[in-house]
């Protein structure tokens, strides 16, 4: 199933199954839990990010050839680090360079994103996907000043400002993707191809992310996890790094799930 989530004209968030001849019925009920798709039509007014995290977990340095472009050892555990969930963005609003925490160095990352869609803890790989309720497509945004030099040796403060986890624009369950390590990955910056690459090269695949994240910690319904980026990203460009602008369009595109552009802006 396809699904997403929007608000009607009367601003009431709902849920919705995307239909193969591009309309959408409402679903009713928890997509977490018992739900149905039923007859009506949604009444869609704005398209939202497919989910609305209850946290979001990322995994840094987990393409191998991205790994090489920003000269890094190859890691022997996933790197985890957080965006808090007021990084959340929605399809077709725009990133925000932060202006009062000032950055010129604000840089893309397309990446799969993986939502949990029942509560785990200690999970083997072999049953990690049973968890899964299905992925989107998102953008690991990223401020590098803040991230490799004024963030005081952790990466958090780079990854954590308002706007600078975009997700959407829907969520693909895990029975149209069995295998979430053989998708093509692309980032499209005003209209070119700058990252163009496939899942299958992740460091730490989907399910040995899951049983990692999970040890001795509960994953609950909700939970977003941003798996990696894959190697041409802005900071590495050359012959200098191609940061975003104001004005810029920036697309994520993942195949068997779609395309979620944002506009870039500067932060008011």
């Amino acid at each position: 199933m396809k699904i997403i989530r929007y608000l009607d004209r009367l601003g009431v968030i709902h849920y919705g199954s995307e239909q193969s001849d591009g309309s959408v019925l409402r679903i009713e009920g928890d997509v977490f839990g018992a739900h149905q798709v039923t007859a009506d039509r949604a009444d869609l007014a704005k398209l939202l990010a497919p989910v609305a995290p209850t946290q979001i977990l990322c995994v840094g340095l987990n393409f191998r050839r991205h790994a090489e472009e920003s000269k890094a050892k190859v890691p022997e555990r996933p790197i985890l680090f957080v965006k808090g969930i007021n990084a959340l963005q929605h399809p077709g609003d725009p990133i925000l360079i932060p202006q009062h925490l000032r950055s010129d160095e604000v840089d893309y990352e397309c990446e799969l994103a993986v939502v949990i869609g029942k509560a785990c803890k200690n999970v083997s790989r072999k049953k990690a996907l049973d968890y899964v309720l299905g992925y989107t497509c998102s953008n690991d945004v990223s401020a590098r000043d803040h991230q490799i030099k004024l963030g005081g040796g952790q990466w958090c403060r780079g990854k954590f400002f308002d706007t600078f986890a975009p997700l959407g624009p829907r969520l693909v369950t895990t029975d149209e993707i069995p295998n979430p390590n053989a998708l093509k990955i692309a980032t499209i910056l005003n209209g070119e191809r700058v990252q163009d690459w496939t899942t299958s090269d992740m460091i730490f695949d989907v399910p040995a992310l899951i049983e990692y994240l999970s040890g001795s910690t509960t994953l609950v319904p909700g939970t977003v996890i941003l798996t990696g980026t894959p190697h041409g990203v802005g900071m590495a460009a050359k012959p200098e790094p191609r940061w975003l602008r104001a004005g810029d369009i920036v697309s994520i595109e993942i195949e068997k799930i779609g395309t979620l552009t944002n506009p870039v802006a500067l932060e008011v």
